[in-house]
């Protein structure tokens, strides 16, 4: 049997690939639409409607008019995350046919930072990132997130009731991201509004511009006046980063530092107060923090979909030819509920996909497991009964094609007297 010829570099993969019924390649077959409604609401169910009409490789759209693959395959996934050279990070070729007012383009194009580069490129990246990470101190970053939870709960505390999200989880995640960066107030509010303008798609080509506008302002400050925080230290590593570059590392610090890490606190605080296993109401639960963590992690990850590659080539995986520049994304929630590798067990269990794997896999998630365990055990130790204010299928999600996150966590509890913060006290928490 002869090996099928694979087109030229510019020629159409649609008509010059063998296409197997369903390949992705396929452009007049249906695609599931990752910003809709109805797949948030529901992802899981969509994943396994995929899997029975496509197997581990699905057509799916991004926005409007923009095609890609979603890998919801584990063993493909694994595939893929490993081979850089077959499946590389570079957008290049991709962005030129997509308008600049794309939503999803901000979070795909290309940058010059590890995300977006693979090889020697991306180890200079990723070295100066990682030694950046290295430097912080776990137990002052500890102590931060204390210094900055109790206040935010001692604004609710005595109301009774709070919306989790925009009075816990974004505010927090927003303040320790700025803490470590060193990030002035004003700078650390562009940004964090240009980027969730990126992860919803609504005016997402503005919001990027806000955010990369506040990055290189954050640059300027701390080339002018460094200090003891991560972009100093990047500024002031062998790399020898230009402004350009540094802004582009510091953007992508942030946008793995706010948004996903709000929606793991979140998911988790959702299932901790859904789940009898964690507790009815919290208190008596048999499950720690940790394993809430580790199971949201695994089966309703914060960001779903990303870990994006662009083959330089059609290639044929799993009996599918994918189209050459056309995104090929990693469905990390649906990797991770395979029926394949699921075996419905969590605790202790860290074969998930959550924090990505191979050269691309995160480099920060002791920091982000430290964060999201603090912030979630300094809520419930000082408001142990708290309970969801409504019934759990009331809770609605945001659209969008990439992350897994809640439009409102409304939560009501005994009311209760501000907290204190005594030094020396390791809990951090008392009353007066």
């Amino acid at each position: 049997m002869t090996k099928p010829q694979l087109p030229p570099h510019n020629s159409s993969p649609v008509q010059a690939c063998p296409v197997q019924h369903g390949s992705p390649i396929a452009t007049d077959g249906p695609r599931v639409a990752l910003y809709s409604e109805e797949y948030a609401a529901d992802p899981q169910r969509a994943y396994r409607e995929m899997r029975r009409r496509y197997g581990s490789l699905a057509p799916v759209e991004l926005a409007p008019g923009v095609p890609a693959t979603l890998v919801i395959g584990y063993h493909a996934a694994i595939r893929i995350l490993n081979d850089p050279e077959h499946f590389p990070a570079d957008s290049r070729t991709w962005q030129q046919d997509i308008p600049g007012d794309c939503p999803v383009r901000p979070m795909l194009e290309w940058r010059p930072a590890m995300i977006r580069n693979d090889g020697a490129v991306h180890a200079r990246y990723r070295q100066a990132i990682v030694a950046g990470i290295d430097e912080i101190d776990m137990f002052a970053l500890h102590a931060t997130v204390e210094q900055i939870a109790v206040p935010l709960i001692n604004t609710f505390c005595q109301d009774g009731s709070a919306d989790l999200i925009h009075q816990y989880a974004f505010p927090l995640s927003f303040a320790v991201v700025n803490a470590m960066l060193g990030c002035p107030p004003e700078i650390g509010q562009r940004a964090a509004m240009g980027m969730a303008a990126m992860f919803e798609g609504v005016d997402a080509d503005k919001g990027h511009a806000m955010f990369t506008g506040a990055m290189f302002d954050l640059v300027k400050l701390k080339r002018a006046e460094p200090s003891s925080d991560i972009v100093s230290g990047l500024c002031q590593h062998p790399a020898g980063l230009d402004d350009g570059e540094m802004a582009h590392q510091v953007l992508c610090l942030y946008g793995a530092g706010i948004e996903p890490q709000q929606n793991l606190i979140v998911n988790t605080l959702r299932l901790m107060l859904t789940d009898d296993r964690f507790g009815s109401g919290i208190l008596g639960g048999s499950l720690s923090t940790r394993d809430a963590l580790d199971e949201v992690l695994y089966t309703d990850p914060p960001l779903s979909n990303y870990c994006v590659s662009f083959p330089k080539q059609p290639i044929l995986i799993d009996g599918v030819w994918l189209p050459a520049h056309q995104p090929v994304i990693i469905s990390m929630s649906g990797c991770n509920n395979d029926p394949a590798i699921n075996s419905g067990t969590y605790i202790d269990n860290r074969a998930h996909l959550a924090w990505s794997l191979g050269p691309h896999a995160c480099p920060a998630k002791s920091v982000s497991y430290l964060i999201a365990q603090d912030a979630i055990d300094q809520l419930l130790d000082a408001l142990p009964e708290m309970r969801l204010a409504v019934a759990p299928q009331e809770l609605a999600w945001r659209p969008g094609p990439f992350h897994r996150a809640l439009t409102a966590l409304p939560v009501a509890f005994p009311e209760s007297p501000p907290l204190n913060i005594f030094s020396g006290n390791p809990g951090g928490l008392s009353t007066p």
